[in-house]
Formats: structure tokens, sequence, C-alpha cells
């Protein structure tokens, strides 16, 4: 009975206040270690995991509040620096890109390849033509453009070969 009164305190109003007067500052100060200065990110941290004592404070003695403490901090302010990884790798993976960044000579450049490669691919033969399209811009495999051309793996390899070989020559010259 000692010990179920002993657990019962943490949830008591005035154990819980003492614990966070106790320990929220020090804390919070470990954890603006973690987030390498950020005081917003390590009160977040640090409240959350004053949130969870809380949730669990039936569960747990008051000589184990502070352990509890710093474990779900930690815990927590990994999977925040995670989390900040993953949106920052999506950011920069879908950046739109923006035209103003480039030089006017480069868009030029870029505009007069397209141009070259575009009249390359239509002055293919027809059947390298065809593979090439299938191959590079509808995603098709060798396999299945060979049976869509009723034609053997090996035949679809050379025309695309024969194609690449022709519009290598575009691309040395610019």
């Amino acid at each position: 009975m000692n010990e179920e009164s002993q657990k019962d305190k943490l949830c008591s109003e005035a154990v819980f206040r003492s614990v966070f007067d106790t320990n929220f500052k020090v804390l919070r100060n470990f954890l603006v270690y973690q987030f390498r200065g950020d005081i917003e990110n390590a009160e977040d941290v640090a409240q959350s995991a004053f949130v969870k004592l809380w949730e669990n404070c039936s569960l747990l003695k008051p000589e184990q509040a502070k352990s509890f403490l710093y474990t779900t901090a930690i815990r927590l302010s990994l999977n925040k620096i995670k989390h900040s990884k993953v949106v920052n790798h999506f950011e920069l993976q879908f950046q739109p890109k923006t035209a103003h960044q480039e030089s006017p000579d480069f868009l030029m450049e870029e505009i007069e390849l397209k141009t070259q490669l575009e009249k390359a691919i239509n002055e293919l033969p027809e059947k390298q033509r065809t593979v090439f399209l299938m191959n590079r811009f509808d995603n098709q495999s060798y396999t299945e453009i060979a049976a869509a051309l009723d034609l053997s793996v090996k035949a679809v390899e050379k025309r695309m070969h024969l194609a690449l070989l022709s519009l290598r020559k575009v691309v040395k010259n610019v």
C-alpha cells in the first residue's frame, strides 16, 4: 500500500510541480545543446517530455521522473532532428528549378541543343526512331519493345545502338 501511494504522489499537482520546477530549466539547457542553440525547439521538446511524464505519472515513482524525462527528451529530440532532415531533403529534392538563375547564354545553348536533338531524332531511320522513342520516352524495356514490334531482343538492341551512335554525333558537334 505504501508503494502504491508513493506512485500516486507523482500524479499529485504539488509533486509534479516540484519535479517540473527542479528539472525544466536544466532539461531545456541540455536540449539547447542538442539543437545547436535553438531555444524554441529545446523548449518544445522539454515540454513534450513533461507531457509524457504526466501521461505516465501513475506508472512511475517520483525518483524515476528525472531519468524518464531525459530518456524521453533524448528520444523526442532525435525524432525531431530526423524529421527535420527528411523535410530538408524533400525540400531540396523538389525545389523548383527557376530559369532566372541561369545565364542567358546557357539558356540559349540549351534551347539550341534541344532543337538539334529533336531534329536528329526526327532524321533517324524510322525503325531506329521507333525503338529509341519507345525506350527513352515510353520507358519500355528492350523485351517489351521486341514483343510489341514482333522482333528479337538482339534486333532491338542493334537498332538502339545505331540510333545512339547517330545522336552522339550531334551532341559531339555542339
